[in-house]
This record gives C-alpha cells, sequence and structure tokens, in this order.
C-alpha cells in the first residue's frame, strides 16, 4: 500500500506524472500486478496520451498563467489519477482502499506542494522551480511504478522468508507446492 500512497504524492504535484509512469511500467511489463489498470495503460494510444498529457502539464506549468494546482480543476485531475494510480498500485483484493490512499495523499500533497513551490520560486524563477519539481517528481514517479520486484515496495515474504516479487509473471512462473 505504500506504493498507492507515494504515487498519490506524485500525483499532488503533476496530476498526469502517475498515468506517464504507469505507462512506462506497464509497457516494461514492472507493475506489480496485472490488473484492470495495467492493461488499460499496457494500451499504445492510452500509453501515449498519458506521456503526452504528463509533457503537456510540465510545460504549461512554466507559464506565468498557470494557475495554482489548487483549484477545482486541478484537484480533480490529482484526485482522478492519484485514485488511479493508487488502484493500480495496490494488492488486487486491497484496490478501494489503493484508490482511497492516493485520492488522500494527492490532496494533501496539493497543498503542501503548492506552499513549497511559492517558496521557492521566491528564492529561483517560476521556470526554474518548476524544471526541478519536475525532475523530482517524474524520476520519483517512475521508480514507485516500476520498483524492481523484491524490493521493499511490493515485495512479500513468501512461507520460507525469502522477499518475492508480486508482478503476474512472478506469480504465473513460482513454483506451486
Amino acid at each position: 500500500m505504500l506504493r498507492s500512497i507515494l504515487i498519490g504524492v506524485a500525483a499532488g504535484q503533476r496530476s498526469m506524472a502517475p498515468l506517464a509512469a504507469l505507462a512506462g511500467a506497464a509497457r516494461s511489463d514492472t507493475l506489480p500486478y496485472d490488473n484492470a489498470e495495467a492493461r488499460l495503460m499496457r494500451h499504445p494510444l492510452i500509453a501515449t496520451g498519458g506521456v503526452a498529457m504528463a509533457a503537456a502539464e510540465m510545460a504549461g506549468d512554466k507559464m506565468k498563467t498557470a494557475p495554482d494546482r489548487t483549484v477545482f480543476l486541478g484537484l480533480l485531475a490529482r484526485t482522478i489519477t492519484g485514485g488511479f494510480a493508487g488502484a493500480a498500485l495496490a494488492p488486487p483484493q486491497r484496490r478501494v482502499a489503493g484508490a482511497a490512499l492516493g485520492i488522500g495523499a494527492a490532496i494533501a500533497s496539493s497543498y503542501c506542494g503548492l506552499a513549497l513551490r511559492k517558496r521557492a520560486m521566491r528564492q529561483v524563477s517560476q521556470t526554474t522551480s518548476g524544471v526541478i519539481e519536475d525532475a523530482i517528481v517524474l524520476s520519483a514517479a517512475f521508480a514507485i511504478a516500476s520498483a524492481k520486484q523484491g524490493s521493499d515496495l511490493g515485495a512479500h515474504r513468501d512461507h520460507e522468508g525469502r522477499s518475492r516479487g508480486t508482478s503476474a509473471r512472478a506469480l504465473t512462473s513460482a513454483p506451486t507446492a
């Protein structure tokens, strides 16, 4: 469930970053579960759209006319993508909880991130602070969505205490007792 929270934090900063990260992880088959969200993000048109929307958001964020991330439509986008990504990264039986955690983290992160960004903009320009934020958020989102199986994120312990990933590939290739 940690992934659901963390991807929600990323959604609070850049609403479309989770879609780009899920698209990349789905296309490289590194999402932890093979669920409806993963299958959707594996579709080339959807994956391309997610990446394009993330790129457009990052470009628009540097404009002087960019609205705060906490305006209604900004929060709505963060809620939707945080919930979707939170569900995608949650264990199958906990997808609703994963969505709720993703949404909550996205909303909280939006307000905290706005305060930090405004503070950074007093030190450096809007563009510089935005580029730095983009780099941090994108790299974090991609790391969260595609963490190696067996890392602390998304790992299970088998009956002998060994760490075992939970991707569909790992589940289908695991020996049966």
